[in-house]
């Protein structure tokens, strides 16, 4: 499996709106400081992650059935493993958790934890990722997760959005102006939520209830260095369109 930050297969951009599930998997592995696993039911909490991509340490491989074998007849005696994040709102917005996310298998070679000697590496038969959000449930499998890149912006988002919401809390209140239709008036307060090499998202709350905003750059990004420029382009047109409604009809 390819891992974040090769220079030597740096990732396309692509033209989708909003990451993949896929995408969204691999960035909340590749952001982790902590995850629970879970091997034939017994729970081990790993934390200090340091936002190192959890699949550095792991080798996944496809599943492959016993030769001459029936698999419903011939039980699997390998470890079961599950592997469980939970994507955490760096804002105090209501209802924190952005996504959960389980990865699935059996291990192939004894389980390297935390305090594992330096580049221990654990061999995983991989069954499926899931990925569980307000939207529903997705099920992403070997090849579609090798070809997923995590995002650029993803050890750097919290970061981001607590210095965005904390130190210019009045950009948020302009970005509002792009938001289509406007925000009615029942809104109460609005805070950055996500942002992702495709964009930034603003949740907006009201008395009851909440709805989320999605505020695309002008193109994906491929670097966080580009990061600076996009939010720009986004804040230059929130400006505009401040200033169209500023003039007499």
């Amino acid at each position: 499996m390819r891992l974040p930050g090769d220079p030597a297969t740096a990732a396309p951009a692509t033209p989708a709106a909003e990451p993949t599930a896929a995408e969204r998997v691999r960035s909340a592995l590749a952001a982790a400081h902590s995850m629970t696993v879970v091997i034939d039911g017994v729970h081990h909490e790993v934390r200090h992650l340091d936002g190192s991509d959890v699949l550095g340490r792991l080798h996944l491989h496809p599943a492959a059935p016993a030769a001459g074998q029936d698999p419903a007849e011939a039980p699997d005696e390998r470890p079961a493993i599950r592997l469980e994040f939970t994507d955490i709102a760096p804002t105090p917005v209501r209802d924190r958790v952005r996504a959960r996310v389980t990865v699935l298998g059996r291990l192939l070679t004894p389980y390297a934890d935390e305090h594992s000697a330096p580049g221990t590496s654990t061999s995983v038969e991989y069954s499926q990722a899931v990925l569980e959000t307000s939207d529903g449930t997705a099920y992403i499998g070997l090849e579609e997760l090798d070809r997923a890149w995590p995002d650029p912006l993803a050890p750097y988002e919290a970061g981001m959005l607590t210095h965005l919401l904390d130190d210019h809390p009045e950009l948020v209140t302009l970005l509002l102006r792009l938001v289509r239709p406007a925000p009615a008036a029942t809104v109460l307060r609005a805070l950055p939520l996500a942002l992702d090499r495709y964009g930034i998202t603003l949740r907006l709350e009201e008395r009851r209830g909440h709805r989320d905003v999605r505020l695309p750059f002008p193109s994906p990004l491929d670097d966080v260095e580009q990061s600076g420029a996009q939010i720009q382009a986004l804040l230059s047109a929130a400006r505009r369109r401040s200033h169209r409604n500023t003039l007499p009809a």
